[in-house]
């Protein structure tokens, strides 16, 4: 087995590892130095470490992680030069690359990745579990060798490694402190290309060129100035003026995008988006007695029409999930599922059968409704599914909060009945996935298992296959979590989300590679 094993690991890894910085899209001109790139955020983020999506793309800019992926899904290096994998997959050694200075002037060192590793990510991180769960220590020989001690090989560990999973921080500064209060969670120190300078709530986060960074020559920006916008018109209109250069994420509204495609100066960016696979889902609190009936969950999902909803709400820029895996990541994707076609009539008779009967004014209950904060597009897919409840008796109150008081009350307070969300299902669906059915996940951290499901039997699949070392096998026990999830239906999986952004054409060198989303702008630059 563990041959298999270390032969699927040297395939991600690559047969030889190179110092060299991760290429980005090529460029016929010449990059020109200077400028202030400005992109627009919605929502802001709550803060900027262990946090949501804009958070990610603000810190991804300041910290850096060990490595980051190619386009065919391979470790390039980063804060790491190269690294070694041994022949029963349990060890993995990073050599580290040297030189590299925090932006308050202290050395980066092992001791900082073991650290981050370990006491960070893997504890608090809302995937740490699924990322690092069989890391059980990280030796630190000099200050420029980390070695990672595995339980058990891991299939998943280098998709891992990439985006926001897997962030170096700087021990000097964050060791005993609490990772979600410290006074360096908004005013981060990294190794990055940009260094932080401010920010002012509402209205902007600025970062300024790091003179020292460590990859010569680079960044060639001046500095990045992201705009918090809440306004997706306004998101559009300062693309169109030139005042905005990109939007990465929820960047204007969906009806708009087929005009903005044929302005000479906007260019719409589909690269980048690979890992994230967003899941669009609706979850139940099952600490709600309404909800312990498996008749009234399944009656829900009945009474929704997923296409209607991809088309009418996300105006084509989704379709109907069968399963929480992508359909996309065929090796894994379950194709015999238990599906709850739309029919209103059968979740009317669920309910009936459940003792939700209709009452006078033709309301059988009313439960609150909770979309994330992340736009319109979620507010109007939450009033979509409000109305398609609705004729089957059931009231959907429609409750909007910002980011940091939505992550509040159903996170930590829990105060919510129905919540729609997505979660990006990643490279692999132990990354993505399992934090949504994994009961050693609920009440851990934001974006996990807000459902509160816990069944030991999907437990035990989701565990193997963290450690399963045929990928086969693997794979195999990946489609049982989605029949079990399937037929328990604690979260109704809707849509798969097509991801996108919109620049302006005289931005360049923005990362295609799969967590392009969370790359660096060290790369990029204004054409004057």
């Amino acid at each position: 087995m563990w041959k298999v094993l270390v032969a699927a690991l040297a395939v991600v890894a690559g047969a030889s590892v190179s110092s060299a910085v991760p290429a980005v899209a090529q460029e016929t001109k010449v990059p020109v130095k200077g400028g202030t790139l400005v992109v627009a955020l919605e929502p802001e983020p709550s803060r900027l470490y262990l946090s949501s999506q804009t958070a990610v793309i603000v810190q991804s800019q300041i910290y850096e992680n060990l490595v980051t992926l190619s386009k065919d899904y391979k470790p390039l290096p980063r804060l790491a030069e190269s690294w070694e994998i041994s022949a029963d997959g349990k060890t993995i050694t990073f050599h580290l690359r040297k030189g590299v200075k925090w932006h308050d002037g202290k050395p980066f060192t092992s001791a900082d990745v073991a650290f981050s590793i370990l006491e960070l990510n893997k504890k608090f991180h809302s995937r740490g579990l699924s990322n690092f769960g069989t890391v059980e220590a990280i030796d630190t020989p000099d200050e420029n060798t980390a070695v990672f001690r595995l339980s058990a090989p891991s299939l998943a560990i280098w998709s891992a490694f990439g985006a926001d999973n897997a962030t170096i921080v700087p021990k000097h500064l964050w060791e005993g402190k609490d990772p979600f209060t410290n006074e360096w969670i908004n005013k981060p120190i990294g190794t990055g290309p940009f260094v932080f300078k401010e920010w002012v709530r509402g209205d902007h986060i600025t970062l300024e060129r790091n003179p020292d960074y460590w990859d010569a020559g680079k960044p060639y920006l001046d500095r990045v100035l992201f705009r918090v916008i809440p306004d997706a018109g306004a998101r559009a209109a300062g693309l169109e003026t030139g005042q905005v250069h990109y939007v990465p994420v929820t960047p204007v509204p969906l009806s708009d995008v087929e005009r903005l495609k044929k302005l000479p100066n906007i260019d719409i960016v589909t690269d980048g988006f690979g890992t994230f696979a967003p899941m669009y889902f609706f979850d139940f609190n099952l600490e709600n007695p309404i909800f312990k009936d498996i008749r009234v969950r399944q009656a829900f999902a009945h009474a929704i029409n997923k296409q209607a909803l991809a088309d009418v709400a996300w105006y084509g820029f989704a379709k109907p999930a069968t399963t929480p895996v992508p359909s996309d990541q065929k090796q894994f994707h379950a194709n015999d599922t238990q599906q709850y076609a739309y029919d209103p009539a059968k979740a009317e008779r669920l309910l009936d059968e459940a003792g939700y009967k209709r009452g006078k004014d033709g309301v059988r209950f009313k439960v609150t409704h909770l979309p994330v904060a992340y736009g319109e597009d979620f507010r109007r897919s939450a009033e979509f599914i409000r109305q398609q409840l609705k004729r089957v008796g059931i009231e959907l109150e429609i409750v909007n909060y910002d980011l940091a008081g939505w992550l509040r009350t159903v996170f930590a307070e829990r105060k919510f009945d129905t919540m729609t969300a997505y979660y990006a299902a990643n490279a692999d669906p132990q990354i993505g996935v399992h934090r949504r059915f994994w009961s050693k996940t609920f009440n851990r951290a934001s974006w996990t298992n807000a459902s509160g499901y816990q069944n030991p039997e999907i437990d035990k699949l989701i565990e193997a296959s963290h450690v399963e070392g045929d990928p086969k096998k693997r794979a195999e026990l990946i489609r049982e979590v989605q029949r079990v999830a399937q037929r328990d239906l604690p979260s109704i999986t809707l849509l798969e989300v097509s991801l996108f952004g919109v620049k302006v054409k005289k931005l360049h060198g923005l990362d295609p590679n799969p967590d392009g989303l969370y790359g660096s702008y060290g790369s990029a630059w204004l054409e004057k």
